[in-house]
């Protein structure tokens, strides 16, 4: 970008602006686009993970007291297929596809709800989202306290977010390490209590591993790719590689250890009814060392079975899932608000119009209305406000009341950040 040049701003719709320009008020439509990112998430992750059903369960077998030695990864394959190529499906019932699609759409709400919930009571901004990520990083002076702050949020959010998850999926998952048969014997032999019975057994580990990927897939992958990777390369194809990369080589490197933990202590649990992690851990490393816990093939086994749905997440959740905000709104709208509760939701005062204040989607329908206030590049994604003076800012707010912003007319240039 030569000096002097206008900053381009990506033409977004934001589902402020879409809720907005539709006539349905705030208070329906931020739940409502909650609700439709969170069973979009459950809708992927769960299909990805019965396609790679038997991925999982040879990474489940290399993590677990099962397979020592040399050549691991294939007594992992032997074991997984033993009974038939369809062998790893058979384990899959109505509660594990239940459990993925609560599993993912779980973490997506909690997530969100989380990190708006806290960020909002702690007065600073939640994590970038879809286009956002695509608009060059803006340096903001912020006070210590303020950033401290933010980090307690960014910390607390998606630690919370994977133990409502893992209170969600790791009955399931256990049931499919040990099928759902001898599951439900092992809960009547031990006579479980409540808190195993309701969670699962090994819950510890397997939060501590949902915790992990969490904060790889919704902080670590979206806040260093709009912060640190190159403006000039920012698409879709770059998020999507980017967020594979560091969920293989970022995420799952740490969270190996923590799935190993895990597939040992049902093994552990299996033996004695019970698990005391302490015991485990110096099971494992007094039979194999640090193999027991981190190996190569452990890491690529985990890779396998988690990067296809995990690693692709952050794509889906920032490039995807926008493609459908204005339909999903547009059907809220129609069946919902205009059908049963138009009459009943009382919309606050000036709700129609369409803040443009810090608002780059406005840009979208200022291109198309006012072709003489937009400036476009050979790349039809980016737009830029033309220059203009207060004055004609004024005029032209005055007259078209659906760009108005009561803060400031001269917001119409848009330059400023979010």
């Amino acid at each position: 970008m030569s000096p002097g040049q206008p900053q381009k701003q990506y033409l977004y719709e934001s589902p402020e602006y879409v809720a907005a320009s539709l006539g349905l008020p705030q208070s329906m439509a931020q739940p409502s686009m909650v609700t439709y990112r969170s069973v979009g998430i459950g809708i992927f992750g769960a299909t990805m993970r019965l396609i790679g059903m038997p991925l999982e369960k040879i990474a489940l077998f290399m993590n677990s007291s099962q397979v020592a030695g040399k050549g691991q990864f294939a007594q992992a394959v032997k074991l997984t297929f033993q009974e038939g190529y369809l062998a790893p499906y058979r384990v899959v019932g109505k509660a594990s596809m239940t459990a993925w699609f609560l599993q993912y759409s779980v973490m997506g709400v909690a997530f969100q709800f989380f990190d708006h919930g806290i960020s909002q009571l702690l007065g600073v901004k939640p994590v970038w989202y879809g286009k956002e990520l695509m608009e060059p990083a803006v340096t903001e002076d912020r006070s210590f306290d303020y950033k401290v702050r933010s980090a307690l949020a960014r910390v607390t959010s998606p630690m919370l977010a994977a133990c409502l998850e893992s209170s969600v999926s790791n009955r399931a998952e256990a049931q499919r390490f040990f099928g759902p048969k001898e599951s439900l014997a092992m809960e009547k032999k031990f006579g479980l209590g409540l808190a195993t019975r309701t969670l699962g057994p090994a819950f510890l580990p397997n939060a501590m591993r949902n915790v992990i990927m969490c904060q790889t897939s919704f902080l670590l992958t979206p806040i260093t790719y709009k912060l640190y990777f190159p403006q000039e390369q920012k698409n879709k194809a770059t998020l999507f590689w980017y967020g594979l990369t560091m969920n293989i080589f970022i995420g799952n490197v740490v969270a190996i250890t923590q799935q190993a933990l895990w597939g040992r202590s049902l093994d552990y649990f299996k033996e004695h009814g019970k698990i005391e992690y302490r015991k485990v851990v110096q099971q494992g490393l007094q039979k194999d060392g640090m193999a027991a816990f981190f190996t190569g093939p452990k890491w690529f086994s985990r890779v396998l079975m988690n990067a296809p749905a995990q690693g692709t997440l952050p794509w889906f959740y920032n490039e995807v899932l926008p493609l459908g905000e204005r339909t999903a709104l547009t059907l809220v709208k129609t069946c919902l608000y205009d059908t049963f509760l138009k009459d009943s939701v009382v919309a606050p005062e000036n709700s129609t119009r369409v803040p443009l204040q810090r608002r780059r989607s406005s840009l979208g329908s200022l291109a198309t209305a006012h072709p003489e206030f937009i400036e476009t590049s050979d790349d039809e994604d980016d737009v830029t406000v033309k220059r203009h003076t207060t004055k004609e800012l004024k005029a032209f707010s005055s007259a078209h009341s659906e760009f108005k912003d009561d803060a400031a007319p001269a917001a119409l240039t848009a330059n400023s950040p979010r």
